[in-house]
């Protein structure tokens, strides 16, 4: 099934999914564990809108590319157009807080890295982005310390709270909108916290976001 916004409570969303704009390195334990400096600022890639896939349905990794990782990240939908905003005016165009996950061909990024060249065929190749539904802001008890989880097996990988973050949700969606245009329907992932690893074939993954949305899934 073709990806498509929507809600838990499945109201509609009457945008088309747009880019996805990911944020490298935003959870200090994360920057360390794979041994990268803590930025000063934002480091921010884009994944185009064929990455994306229900995060429900069962996850397929590519073949013959080495491991995929799981980077387990809060995502926000966005309802409102932003342009060189500041982050004051970026609370109103949120419309909507799930989950995803930013695959990774871990192996082959490190190769990029070292050679100097860019990010996208490690995080871009198609199925890269399960994504969850979104829950409506009035959901969320605090935006400034969302809490999220993702179990493998049963077992607790990925425990994040957003105020654990480099750049907060409101600075960092004003300093997104300062290099280029968040167009309604686009959807931001704002980092992912430590515990990062192999997403092994044959895995159940079960990720939660506070009390308001629980999603299940296999890896094929």
């Amino acid at each position: 099934m073709a990806y498509q916004h929507q809600f838990s409570d499945d109201s509609t969303f009457e945008y088309p999914l747009g880019k996805v704009v990911c944020v490298g390195r935003n959870y200090a334990e994360h920057a360390k564990e794979l041994n990268n400096p803590i930025p000063s600022s934002p480091i921010l890639f884009i994944k185009p809108a064929t990455t994306v896939t229900p995060f429900a349905e069962a996850i397929v990794l590519p073949k013959g590319k080495g491991d995929t990782h799981y980077e387990t990240e809060l995502a926000i939908l966005i309802g409102q157009k932003l342009t060189a905003a500041d982050a004051n005016e970026v609370e109103a165009a949120i419309v909507g807080y799930g989950l995803a996950l930013d695959l990774t061909l871990r192996e082959l990024q490190s190769e990029l890295k070292a050679k100097g060249h860019p990010w996208e065929v490690a995080k871009s190749f198609d199925g890269a982005c399960p994504l969850s539904a979104f829950v409506h802001p009035d959901a969320i008890k605090d935006p400034l310390n969302i809490e999220f989880t993702l179990k493998i097996n049963g077992e607790l990988r990925q425990h994040g709270h957003t105020n654990e973050m480099i750049t907060a949700i409101a600075p960092l969606l004003a300093f997104i909108s300062q290099h280029f245009t968040l167009m309604p329907g686009d959807v931001v992932l704002t980092g992912t916290p430590a515990g990062v690893g192999v997403l092994p074939t044959g895995a159940k993954l079960e990720a939660e976001l506070e009390s308001v949305l629980h999603i299940e899934t296999t890896v094929k």
